[in-house]
This record gives C-alpha cells, sequence and structure tokens, in this order.
C-alpha cells in the first residue's frame, strides 16, 4: 500500500525543529563505517547525504587507505582513519567504543569491501552498536556480511537493512525463503525471519515491511523497550509510491542509506527528549525514518534527473536533497509543528 498520511504525520514529529532551541548534536550525530583501498565514494555519499538532509555532524570510520581522499571531497566530514589492518584488536575496539559514545546512528556498509580485516572491524562495529543500543542502517557488503552469520542481526529491531535487488535476492536464499511466497509479500517474510528488523527492499518502488510476528526481540532491544507498553505483534509493510529519477547510477543507494541514518539520528535525539512530545512509541521509529529516507532519495533523484537526464550521475543528487526535503515535508517543518505539506 501507499504512503498513508497517518505515517507522514508521524513522521514529520521526529524531524527537529529550525527555531533556535537546539544545540549542536541535538539534530543528529551520524556515523558511517566503510571506506577502504577501493572504495571511498560510498562513504562520502552516504556522510554528505545526511549532513545535506541536516544532521549536525556526520563522521566516517575508514581505512588510513581511504581517509585523504575522503578528507579531500568535504571539510565538513570528520574522518576517523583507525581501521588500520595492522592495529591491535583492542586498540580499534576501544576507539570505536569512545566514538559511538558520541553517535546516534551507525551506517555500516558503503565503500566497506570484503577484505577480512574490514569485515572484522565491521563485525566488531555491529557488537559494540547493539550493545549500546543504537539505531543501525546496513547496507552493501554489511549485508553480505549479515548473510554469512545471520545471528549477527536476527532478532535487533533497531536495525535498517537497504538490499538492492541482487542483495535481497540473496538475502531471500540465505533465509531458506523459496518461490511459493507472494512477491508483495517477500520482505515481510525476510523480516519475520530476521525477528522484526525493518526492511527496506530498494526498487523501482521502494517497500518498507516490518514483521515482528515471528522470532522475539534481541535481549539489548527488550532492555531499551522495557515498559513502553507497545509489545504487540506488527506486520506492516508500505510501499513508497514517491517518484524518482529514471536513472539508477552507481551510489544511490549510498545516498539512501546515508539518509535513512540521517533520519534515524533524529529519531534517537526525539526518543531521549531534545525535542518532540516522546508519543511515539521507540519501535516505530525505524520504519518511519525508512520511510522518510527513502521519500527524500527517491525525489533527490527525480531531481536531478529532471536536470541531466542520461548523463545524471550521484553527486548530482547530492545539491537536491535539501530541495527534495523542502518539496516533501515544507520549507517551514519544525518537528511536527511546521505548515508543509504532506
Amino acid at each position: 500500500m501507499p504512503v498513508p498520511r497517518t505515517i507522514l504525520e508521524q513522521l514529520k514529529q521526529i524531524i527537529p525543529p529550525l527555531d533556535g532551541t537546539l544545540h549542536k548534536g541535538q539534530s543528529g550525530r551520524v556515523g558511517v563505517l566503510g571506506g577502504a583501498k577501493d572504495y571511498t565514494g560510498a562513504p562520502f555519499f552516504a556522510a554528505i547525504s545526511a549532513m545535506r538532509l541536516g544532521a549536525d555532524l556526520s563522521h566516517v570510520i575508514c581505512a588510513p587507505t581511504a581517509a585523504s581522499a575522503i578528507k579531500s571531497y568535504s571539510p565538513d566530514l570528520i574522518v576517523h582513519p583507525i581501521l588500520r589492518e595492522d592495529a591491535p584488536h583492542d586498540t580499534v575496539k576501544s576507539e570505536l567504543d569512545s566514538l559511538f559514545s558520541r553517535l546516534h546512528v551507525l551506517v555500516i556498509g558503503p565503500g566497506l569491501g570484503r577484505e577480512p580485516y574490514m569485515q572484522t572491524y565491521a563485525r566488531l562495529a555491529l557488537s559494540l552498536a547493539r550493545s549500546k543500543a543504537m539505531f543501525l542502517v546496513l547496507d552493501a557488503d554489511a549485508l553480505w556480511m549479515v548473510g554469512q552469520d545471520l545471528s549477527l542481526i536476527r532478532g535487533y529491531r533497531r536495525a535498517v537493512l537497504t538490499p538492492n535487488v541482487v542483495e535481497f535476492k540473496r538475502l531471500k536464499e540465505q533465509l531458506g525463503l523459496g518461490d511459493g511466497v507472494a512477491r508483495d509479500r517477500q520482505a515481510l517474510e525476510v523480516s519475520r525471519r530476521l525477528g522484526g528488523v525493518v526492511v527496506l527492499q530498494k526498487g523501482a518502488r521502494d517497500v518498507v515491511a516490518i514483521d515482528t510476528t515471528g522470532e522475539e526481540a534481541s535481549l539489548e532491544e527488550s532492555k531499551v523497550d522495557a515498559g513502553e507498553g507497545d509489545k504487540e505483534a506488527t506486520s506492516e509493510a508500505i510501499e513508497v509510491d514517491v517518484e524518482g529519477g529514471l536513472k539508477r547510477a552507481g551510489g544511490q543507494g549510498d545516498v539512501l542509506s546515508g539518509s535513512v541514518g540521517a533520519m534515524l539520528s533524529w529519531a534517537k535525539c526525539y526518543e531521549t527528549g531534545a525535542f518532540g512530545d516522546g508519543s511515539l512509541p521507540v519501535s516505530r521509529l525505524p520504519i518511519l525514518a525508512s520511510i522518510g529516507g527513502s521519500m527524500v532519495t527517491r525525489t533527490s533523484s527525480r531531481r536531478a534527473f529532471k536536470l541531466q537526464g542520461r548523463g545524471m550521475v550521484t553527486a548530482d543528487l547530492i545539491p537536491e536533497i535539501g530541495g527534495a526535503f523542502s518539496e516533501l515535508f515544507g520549507e517551514d517543518a519544525q518537528g511536527g509543528e511546521g505548515k508543509g505539506k504532506l
């Protein structure tokens, strides 16, 4: 089903107000873990997209071989070249633990690659993030990592997976999902078999799905939600019918993961009481952020394609993110108080 108006109204509640009441960092601090020797564009696109959408701070955690290139793309990003192949494991763990205490959300996967040391660090980062009950976005080679060990993410309902067509097919196979499941229910079934994580299935129309009718949430998730009173099983699939561009340039998925990351960082600020009335349950926040990130990315793609046509590249989407947000939510969107259109 298309995005209902009620969801859009809920989504506007997690948009930080632009009225001077918030200090730096209360509109989101995003971390992107990725960026190996051959992949510098992907983490940049994810991190800068988060900032262009409105996050206050955006960190890139990468290998030293990628750091100089990423730094040269933008002085707005904070780059941490700590994922050294020869670094002691405990040293990197300590550095990540300290850094994560300053972040609201972690995006794992853009430019990660499959080199063993990068995959090891990604697994470590995922474990640390879960222990801190952080919101997570998993994309690209982080999805490949999860496919090798589904227990890494199973039951962690603060996570969003963003598979493309190929990644979704592989994930289905790894979960033993056969052809007997109707196409319009496949994302729901993947979510259910993973214990209720949100699945953002990318395609001609994105599908955001969550199904918590299967396994219980993870222990750390249960601790976070204790006493919240929102324990009813949920099965919901939303088709994001917002028009996108007609070209799929490599890197657009990184814009999406960064946009979802920014929305999740806002959700964390909302959860902790930086703004808003706190009426939305925590369990609702990942699906709202996924829908919002999809809407913004698709609208940015449409606007960029209108200007560049067949020659559009992912970099053309970045300047359109602010305009896409205003088009969708209104220039004066104020965390549920704005007068922008829905």
